[in-house]
């Protein structure tokens, strides 16, 4: 590997190529779509877009057959455990690799902590986000691999644009188990070979992964007419500034300003999220109530700002929203998994202008 090292220093610190093994695939995914100009390529091995089945995802595994169910989290850290799960990391090594990696698992992470990451990695569901990615992708897997990660990465496969599948003999899930020579000349011919095809180019991308917030004052017309001009201008120039200053607070970008309504940029969910529900809350000391709407797409990159359907979804959203609630979309919801953040189902709705139908989520709690 060390080509494929040289490689990859040569990009400079600030791009690089991405790999994504197993339940790291997703972060992975979530990185390069966002953050196009800092990975020029993107490696899978073993990993999926959503761990749990689904009627339009049949080779996920079923709630009570996924790694790390209830009862494996009442076993967890045992040496019977770590044992069974390291022989079925691992079953073509040693008995003293497996007994060692048995020994890694269990002091690698409390109890606590491994159920928070069962838990999040139950939710994961990145599938809307696929699409997006726009750098040379390539997906591995091992053939004798459980048939959820074999499925995962066919699946992988086929919704990246332009991705690479390429399969290797092998039962291991670990990726340095067993023969992992055949798996690193993969790796390395393949970004070298990415690396000679492309020209090294400053130009920006135009398409990137975001998440955008729509925000607007509830009876604003009737509250103008309460208030007088003096008053209300007065008002909304305070509602500004709170805004303002929880966007910098998440690390939000004002993109647009049309009088009580706000239109943002975040790259992060969770983030634009806990910015929505700040927003909402602060502004009740102003005696008004903002309605919030988030949507997570790709997005058009134009003179710095972002355009195309993923922000008509968002406003569509925010239309859609209560006073004084964030609504998100279900897209949003999934990409979330582990944050904490709460959701309620608010049913599924026809977004004026949007093709097909939307299932909508409000945040109760951050």
């Amino acid at each position: 590997m060390d080509d494929a090292r040289a490689v990859m220093d040569a990009a400079g610190s600030e791009r690089a190529a991405l790999l994504g093994f197993s339940e790291g695939g997703p972060m992975s995914i979530l990185f390069a779509a966002t953050y196009p100009d800092r990975a020029w390529a993107l490696v899978l091995f073993g990993s999926y877009a959503r761990v749990l089945w689904a009627p339009d995802y049949p080779s996920g595994v079923l709630e009570d057959q996924a790694a790390w169910t209830d009862e494996d989290l009442r076993s967890w850290g045992t040496p019977e455990w770590s044992k069974e799960r390291a022989d079925s990391l691992a079953p073509s090594t040693s008995e003293e690799s497996r007994q060692a990696l048995a020994t890694l698992i269990r002091q690698s992470v409390s109890p606590g902590a491994a159920e928070a990451l069962a838990r999040m990695n139950r939710e994961i569901d990145v599938r809307p986000v696929l699409s997006t990615i726009r750098v040379p992708t390539l997906v591995l897997n091992r053939t004798g691999d459980s048939s959820s990660i074999v499925g995962g990465s066919h699946y992988l496969a086929r919704h990246i644009p332009g991705a690479r599948h390429v399969e290797v003999p092998g039962v291991d899930h670990s990726i340095s188990a067993g023969d992992s020579e055949s798996v690193l000349r993969e790796i390395e011919g393949f970004l070298k070979e990415v690396w000679e095809e492309q020209a090294w180019s400053d130009a920006e991308p135009d398409r990137v992964l975001a998440t955008v917030l729509f925000t607007d004052i509830v009876g604003s017309t009737a509250k103008a007419a309460e208030l007088g001009d003096a008053r209300w201008r007065e008002l909304l120039g305070e509602h500004h500034t709170l805004i303002r200053r929880q966007l910098t607070r998440f690390r939000g970008t004002e993109l647009d300003t049309a009088g009580d309504g706000f239109f943002a940029r975040f790259d992060g969910p969770a983030r634009a999220i806990r910015c929505a529900s700040a927003i909402t809350e602060a502004v009740k000391d102003l005696g008004i109530d903002v309605r919030a709407g988030l949507h997570t797409g790709e997005c058009e990159l134009v003179d710095s700002k972002v355009g195309g359907i993923a922000v008509h979804i968002g406003a569509r959203v925010a239309k859609e929203a209560a006073p004084a609630e964030v609504l998100v979309s279900s897209t949003v919801k999934d990409l979330v998994a582990g944050s904490g953040i709460g959701f309620s189902e608010r049913g599924t709705v026809e977004l004026k202008g949007v093709p097909g139908e939307w299932s909508l989520f409000a945040v109760e709690s951050v």
